[in-house]
This record gives structure tokens, C-alpha cells and sequence, in this order.
């Protein structure tokens, strides 16, 4: 296994930082010699079998042109479940990770009613429904494809989520009129401006209709949510946002001239504004 890892970290090295290269490698181990991480650890005397190093390299020259390792492998973790994801959705970051777990931290006590805006893989609503006793959710998305990825991790995780294709900047016929506790979205929001400075794994194979929005309106998603939100909120229920850092007072006015309270921006474990949260009077 040494000498695979060798390999790894020397085919790697001139495009992937080191700390990566070891996630990585951990990642490309764990699938398909099907050992844990603890395992791994214990056994790396041992031969990698030559059917296995095969595989191994070609995930190699997949990763050389820039793929995602997720991608490769088919599936990530996000809060302590597995999800499958291909290039139809969105790979579930960090900072939504921490969008998920305040969530729980608010709501452990509650029966929340919750819609996922953006759902992509649904990572969001599975997560919630998991992790708070009694609740339902609903997640909605502009793409089938994402749907179909959705209602396959939604079995996978064994929860109820019901999923439907809707057009946030065009959803008159999904409104239900004061159903939630929860609405909560991580909508596109990285601006076109911003695609020179992203890495190409995100620019060649993520999708670009769940990232990006015009340089001229790049609140054009939080509008149409805050109106959706105060919609489909009950009186006193709450949004949930993931933001781009650099909007994030713009995007508060938004929520307080919409008619939200109780506004905090909270930021993530970089120190970057990245969450919203606002009350529906």
C-alpha cells in the first residue's frame, strides 16, 4: 500500500496541494480496497493486489485532468450521511455543512416543516429530517437530473423527502400559502466575475446553472426567495441562506426591506460572511 500511495502522492503532486493529495488518497483507499480509514492506517505493508492498482490509476489520470474526486467515486459525505453525486449536481461544500448544523442547533425542539429552495442532491432536507425528530421536508430544484440524484440519496438515507421541479424564478403554481417552519436555500451566487478566480475541477465539471449569476444582478435569486419565503413562511418561522461573502449586507437590506426580522449574518469556519438567518413577523 506504500508504494500505491507513493504513486498517488507523485502523480498528484504538480496539480493538488499536499493536504489534499491525503484526502484524496484516504478517499481512492477506502473505496476500492473497502477499508476504513483505521484500517488503512494498520495495513500499509500490505500489497495492493494488481486488479486494485488498476482501478487506482485510472482514477488517477481522472483526477490529472481535473475531475472530482467525488465525481469519480460517485458519492461524498455532508453531515454524517453518504450521498451519491455526478456532474448534475452540486458537490456539497463545508460552509453548507455549518448552513445545515445551525439549523439543527435552532430547531432540535421543534416538528419543523421545512422547503429546501436549490435542493440539488438534497442534501439539505435529508440531512434536516435525519437530524431533527419529527420533521418533513420538501426540496425543489429547476433540473429533473438533480431530482432523480435527490430521490435516489433520499432512499439511500431512508427518509422522506418530497421533491418537486420548480422554477424559483418562476414558481406561481408551487406556492402552498404558510406551510413551513423553514425555508432554507444556497442558491447560485458566485458571479461571473468570479469564475477566473475558481479552480478548473469547479469550472469544468460542476454545473454552472447551480453557481453562477450575472455580475449586473447577483442578488437576482435572494429577491425571488425572500418573496417566495414570505409566502410560504408561517408567522414566525424562519430563512435559512448560504451567501456570497462579499454580498452580505446587501443581501440583509434585502431581507429587512422584504420585511424580515431578528436578521443575523453569521460566518463560517474561514471567517467569511456565509449565513443568513431571518424571521418572518
Amino acid at each position: 500500500m506504500q508504494v500505491t500511495r507513493k504513486l498517488i502522492f507523485e502523480q498528484l503532486s504538480p496539480i493538488y496541494p499536499m493536504q489534499e493529495i491525503e484526502s484524496i488518497s484516504m478517499l481512492i483507499f477506502e473505496k476500492v480496497l473497502g477499508l476504513s480509514r483505521i484500517q488503512i492506517r494498520l495495513n500499509q505493508n500490505e500489497t495492493v493486489s494488481a486488479a486494485n492498482l488498476t482501478q487506482i490509476k485510472e482514477i488517477i489520470s481522472r483526477l490529472i485532468q481535473f475531475e472530482p474526486i467525488q465525481y469519480i467515486l460517485g458519492e461524498t459525505e455532508f453531515y454524517g450521511c453518504t450521498f451519491k453525486v455526478d456532474p448534475s449536481v452540486l458537490i456539497p461544500r463545508q460552509e453548507t455543512e455549518e448552513l445545515a448544523d445551525w439549523i439543527v442547533r435552532d430547531n432540535k425542539h421543534l416538528n419543523p416543516a421545512i422547503l429546501d429552495i436549490g435542493t440539488g442532491s438534497g442534501c439539505i432536507p435529508i440531512s434536516l429530517v435525519k437530524n431533527l425528530p419529527g420533521a418533513s421536508a420538501d426540496g425543489w430544484d429547476i433540473s429533473p437530473y438533480a431530482l432523480l440524484i435527490a430521490e435516489e440519496n433520499a432512499l439511500k438515507n431512508k427518509v422522506k423527502v418530497s421533491f418537486q421541479c420548480v422554477d424559483i424564478l418562476n414558481p406561481v403554481a408551487a406556492r402552498h400559502h404558510e406551510k413551513y417552519d423553514i425555508v432554507v436555500s444556497n442558491p447560485p451566487y458566485i458571479t461571473i466575475s468570479e469564475k477566473a478566480l475558481m479552480h478548473k475541477n469547479v469550472i469544468q465539471f460542476e454545473p454552472h446553472l447551480a453557481l453562477f449569476v450575472p455580475d449586473s444582478d447577483p442578488l437576482v435569486f435572494y429577491r425571488e426567495i425572500a418573496d417566495l419565503a414570505v409566502t410560504e413562511l408561517k408567522p414566525g418561522g424562519h430563512l435559512y441562506l448560504e451567501i456570497n461573502e462579499q454580498f452580505g449586507n446587501e443581501t440583509l437590506e434585502l431581507l429587512r426591506i422584504k420585511g424580515f426580522n431578528h436578521l443575523i449574518l453569521k460566518k463560517d469556519i474561514n471567517g467569511k460572511n456565509r449565513m443568513i438567518k431571518g424571521a418572518k413577523p
